[in-house]
């Protein structure tokens, strides 16, 4: 026991070399802090706090870049429902001016056909049309009080429209071309033989009384003849879509030109207007320039 307790005993040596060893440490503290050991721990504390100062950062930027997109997509979300808006606006604002721009763009080619006409014509429109139906027709907005009459001829930018039908005070009714009790007299416009034009509806008609002898290929024009007195010679009727030789005549089947679902503007001739008239729907072929022979001035 008392040897066991002289053992834990410092001796005098063991004391000095804990001090030696205890100057050692502070004399390296010194060295490696140095003569400011302020500054040192400050710059010792600021190292150790780069790390979780970096976190800190990391961490404060993801939070504005979390926060600025937030706003980002606030303000698309904005954006586009302003966007939609306008645009809903805007395709509104066409329909409505959609029917306007028609008309205007219809009226202008009919000022156009008037002008190349050499013919007195009125303009008058097309309030209603009753074509769906047996025997209908389109309803214009004037009558006896604008001097119209029966069997005028109806005109359209694209071709004929039909003749006038029946007329009231202040309207008329229009027997379009295509009506089954519709005829007017044509020709076809190269061999210039001539027939009647019969209505089958849907815009389109046969023509009647021509001889078999005659070549008619599709998508032959077909002009007014004139005969019937209703149209001047020349004017547009449509184009020939089936040819059929029967024993006596031709078949022919026409694609009328004038869009009669559609017309909304028209032109009315004069009663019995002169047979000829200016072709301002088909164009005459211009000759061929022939070349001079050598040795001529």
């Amino acid at each position: 026991m008392s040897a066991r307790a002289a053992r834990r005993r410092w001796t005098r040596a063991a004391w000095r070399r804990l001090a030696l060893v205890l100057l050692w440490l502070g004399h390296g503290a010194w060295v490696l802090v140095g003569p400011d050991a302020g500054r040192s721990w400050t710059r010792t504390a600021d190292t150790l706090a780069l790390p979780a100062q970096g976190a800190a950062r990391q961490w404060e930027g993801w939070r504005a870049r979390r926060r600025d997109d937030g706003r980002s997509l606030q303000d698309l979300q904005v954006e586009n429902t302003r966007l939609a808006s306008d645009l809903a606006a805007l395709r509104l604002r066409d329909a409505q001016e959609a029917p306007r721009l028609a008309e205007a763009e219809e009226a202008v080619r009919v000022l156009g056909l008037r002008k190349l006409m050499p013919l007195q014509l009125s303009a008058a429109r097309v309030v209603f049309s009753t074509r769906p139906a047996a025997f209908g027709g389109l309803i214009l907005d004037q009558g006896r009080d604008h001097g119209l009459v029966e069997d005028q001829g109806v005109l359209a930018p694209e071709g004929i429209v039909g003749r006038i039908w029946s007329v009231g005070p202040t309207q008329a009714k229009v027997l379009p071309a295509d009506a089954p009790n519709a005829s007017v007299a044509v020709m076809l416009i190269r061999s210039r033989a001539t027939g009647v034009l019969q209505g089958l509806g849907g815009s389109r008609a046969h023509i009647r009384y021509v001889s078999n002898q005659e070549v008619v290929q599709p998508g032959e024009a077909v002009l007014t003849s004139g005969l019937d007195r209703v149209f001047p010679r020349g004017l547009l009727v449509g184009h020939v879509v089936r040819v059929e030789r029967g024993e006596l005549e031709l078949e022919l089947t026409v694609q009328l030109a004038a869009p009669l679902d559609r017309v909304s503007t028209v032109l009315l001739l004069p009663p019995q207007p002169p047979l000829e008239a200016q072709q301002p729907f088909v164009q005459p072929e211009q000759p061929k320039p022939v070349g001079r022979k050598k040795g001529t001035p």
